[in-house]
């Protein structure tokens, strides 16, 4: 049933396991003016200065190496250049497995900021939360690295420690843990039955991810005759993003036709378009996705296809809001560029940059006491150099990104069982199919 698309990546932040990219062999250059060859020149002039005369001899592949990230840097917070190692950890943990502590993170004042730990790994064990900042790695200080380099800090042997000192918004003081390093199996879906309800949670969209959709759908199924079942919940919150070939078949998983999602580039003729192939693996049954502040890229585009196309109702609060394509331009032995070449737009037209999806249904899930002010609610519109949406305002995108840990204490997902079994009611839910939107 599902149409295999080319393999992309669009996630929401550059960090241990998101990351954006477009497997791509690249369009060719056009040739630059004169002036901006004599800008190059000024360019390597400076290099053979700093080369030559530096107080202690500088490493050449480094200067040339952070001289092309400030480049793609100065751009937009999602280009930048990956040496040879970087881009093979980059292929490993699209494979859905890596090695490391298990968070997902930004670079934000000059110090490393966790978007979010992975469930089930050494970090989220250890207690670190969204929001923490990482000031100290191993007892050197974070400020002054760039992401890169704090990421690889953090990676390393399986069962070696590591020592992390954390700025928690809150604390009264800076919070130390000793953390072992292991491998990081991210299972992409997690699926149970709740009584009537079978309940989805997409982790993250790596290559597992399609294939494990489909053993949970068919896992609620063997448990929950389909006389009984009342339908789905699709989790998508803290999301960070993954493949865009996933996206759109996990989309088209519960789409029987319409456009998935269209991308944008430079150029009206690199438009393309992504389009659902006949069969619901859900059989028709109603859905509810969640979203919230942690819900990002490839995750938006799930959450704004199925709501475009009125398949199902989005419940919860804005999402993050990066609505960004990076094309992966391989360069042989010297790495991978990764380059912002397109934005992506829902079925009805809407680019959610800077802006996020809004939810059909605004549920907030309020933070526990410990929790108060310790959480971010900024979202895309907020990194500096971010690419300005074409909708975006100044209420800008991203919320609240907390999930209790306990299922009873979950109000958003709450709210979406008791609509689901007819407790309470929405003008949203179930969506009018009727009224979908196609685009032609």
């Amino acid at each position: 049933m599902i149409r295999r698309a080319s393999l992309v990546l669009v996630g929401a932040l550059m960090g241990a396991t998101a990351m954006s990219v477009v497997y791509s062999a690249g369009m060719p250059a056009v040739a630059a003016g004169s002036s901006t060859y004599k800008e190059l020149s000024i360019f390597g002039d400076v290099f053979e200065r700093v080369r030559a005369q530096y107080v202690t001899p500088p490493q050449e592949d480094k200067l040339i190496e952070n001289a092309i990230n400030g480049m793609l840097t100065s751009l937009d917070p999602h280009s930048s250049y990956m040496n040879a190692k970087d881009a093979e950890d980059m292929r490993s943990q699209t494979k859905g497995e890596f090695g490391g502590l298990g968070i997902e993170v930004t670079m934000e004042d000059e110090m490393v900021k966790v978007i979010t730990p992975i469930d089930d790994t050494p970090a989220a064990r250890a207690g670190v939360l969204a929001g923490d900042y990482i000031s100290e790695i191993d007892g050197q200080p974070v400020r002054g690295l760039k992401l890169e380099d704090a990421v690889e800090k953090m990676r390393g042997a399986v069962n070696t420690p590591i020592k992390l000192k954390l700025l928690r918004k809150g604390a009264d003081k800076p919070i130390e843990l000793t953390i072992v390093r292991d491998i990081i199996p991210v299972r992409a879906v997690k699926w149970r039955v709740e009584n009537d309800v079978g309940y989805l949670r997409i982790i993250s969209f790596s290559e597992k991810t399609y294939d494990d959709l489909v053993k949970g759908i068919d896992g609620i199924k063997k448990q929950v005759p389909a006389d009984k079942l009342k339908g789905y919940v699709l989790d998508l919150r803290l999301n960070p993003g993954g493949l865009l070939d996933q996206a759109i078949n996990v989309s088209d998983a519960f789409l029987e036709r319409g456009e998935v999602v269209s991308t944008r580039g430079r150029n009206p003729d690199e438009t393309r378009r992504f389009n659902a192939s006949p069969g619901d693996l859900s059989d028709g049954k109603p859905v509810i996705v969640l979203i919230n502040g942690g819900s990002a890229s490839a995750s938006e585009i799930v959450a704004g296809a199925l709501q475009d196309m009125h398949r199902a109702t989005v419940l919860g609060t804005r999402s993050f809001g990066k609505g960004s394509v990076q094309t992966m331009i391989p360069l042989g032995e010297n790495g991978m560029l990764r380059l912002t070449t397109a934005l992506y737009y829902t079925p009805s037209g809407k680019s959610i940059q800077g802006t996020g999806i809004q939810p059909d249904i605004k549920v907030d899930q309020p933070l526990p006491a410990e929790l108060q002010g310790k959480l971010t609610s900024e979202g895309e519109s907020s990194l500096p150099g971010h690419i300005k949406g074409q909708s975006e305002t100044e209420e800008g995108s991203g919320s609240s990104a907390y999930v209790p840990p306990e299922p009873k204490d979950d109000i958003q997902l709450n709210y979406a069982l008791d609509l689901l079994r007819g407790v309470k009611t929405d003008p949203a839910f179930p969506p009018m199919p009727d009224k979908a939107e196609v685009t032609k």
